[in-house]
């Protein structure tokens, strides 16, 4: 068990059966009544965002999350084959599990696998990964005033916005996060 009190972003807790990371939490002491900590937490399960509000001092549950590493073998259909690094088992993750990484995921990646008690949660990408553009258009100078950008679609179908000097072929380095372009590889 652990208290409300000792929130800390990234902190992964069980309330009501369901498994949570702090996204941000804010300790509040109004002037009259007893303290609370207001939160913001996403499930680990389904993805979505709560906002909730505990009583200061109020216990829950500490989730224990292991992370391993896997690769990721292929996709068959809306299944995605990964393999364990260690033990080489392999087990299937749906498209609806992984909808914001199947963006940045390539064959032969190594990602980490997140669980709890034997459950599959997700998987956590590196912060940043390398992709060959295979689209966009060829860049025209003129008419540009400062940090002009165009579109770019990457190898796995992702498109983001990229200055006007990179061109198809070119190997660049994408944030996961936010899904944005970092520099060229």
């Amino acid at each position: 068990m652990i208290s409300v009190n000792d929130f800390k972003t990234g902190l992964t807790v069980e309330v009501d059966g369901d498994i949570f990371t702090v996204l941000d939490f804010q300790h509040v002491k109004p002037g009259k009544g007893a303290a609370f900590v207001r939160s913001k937490l996403k499930n680990l399960r389904n993805g979505n965002t709560v906002e909730r509000t505990f009583r200061a001092g109020e216990t829950i549950g500490r989730a224990i999350i292991e992370n391993r590493g896997v690769q990721y073998l292929y996709a068959s259909g809306s299944e995605h084959a990964f393999m364990d690094n260690e033990t080489y088992d392999q087990f299937e993750l749906s498209s609806k599990q992984l909808e914001w990484e199947l963006n940045f995921l390539k064959e032969n990646m190594t990602v980490n696998i997140i669980s709890y008690q034997g459950e599959i949660l997700g998987i956590n990408l590196p912060t940043s990964v390398e992709l060959k553009v295979v689209e966009t258009e060829p860049g025209v100078k003129g008419n540009t005033a400062q940090g002009a950008t165009k579109s770019a679609k990457l190898e796995t179908g992702h498109s983001v916005q990229v200055p006007l000097f990179i061109n198809e072929g070119d190997v660049l380095l994408i944030d996961t996060r936010e899904g944005k372009y970092i520099s060229r590889a």
